[in-house]
């Protein structure tokens, strides 16, 4: 088979930038032992999967989304972690503000006020 060239895989990719990111992705699949979809004649990783992309025998959707998924560093959750909240909580105890008014996207505090603190509030709402 005639060597590869970046011609052949423009037509299945059109942009160059996007070939490169696919074709390195597959490549290093390769690299890792992924199965081969074509007969390697000898060729490198990266004439391999510069091959496959031209063939179309490996789906260039799933080969993306395993490309995004590897160059995510940090994955955003939806509920803010217990040791936060509790880092949180202790900071705006020092600063003068009661624990059990803060609110957190949404999210209450849970702690209940003590017997003395409620007279305390009720002296002072009694004194305005």
């Amino acid at each position: 088979m005639a060597r590869v060239t970046v011609e052949d895989c423009i037509r299945v990719v059109p942009n160059r930038f996007d070939l490169v990111l696919l074709a390195s992705q597959r490549g290093r699949q390769v690299a890792a032992g992924s199965p081969l979809t074509i007969d390697r004649n000898n060729d490198k990783n990266p004439v391999v999967a510069l091959r496959e992309i031209a063939e179309q025998t490996i789906s260039l959707d799933d080969l993306q989304e395993i490309l995004i998924q590897g160059l995510q560093k940090h994955l955003q959750s939806d509920e803010p972690e217990e040791e936060f909240l509790e880092l949180l909580a202790d900071e705006h105890s020092y600063a003068g503000e009661p624990a059990h008014q803060l609110e957190i996207e949404g999210l209450a505090l849970d702690e209940e006020t003590s017997d003395d603190e409620e007279e305390l509030f009720e002296d002072i709402a009694e004194e305005e």
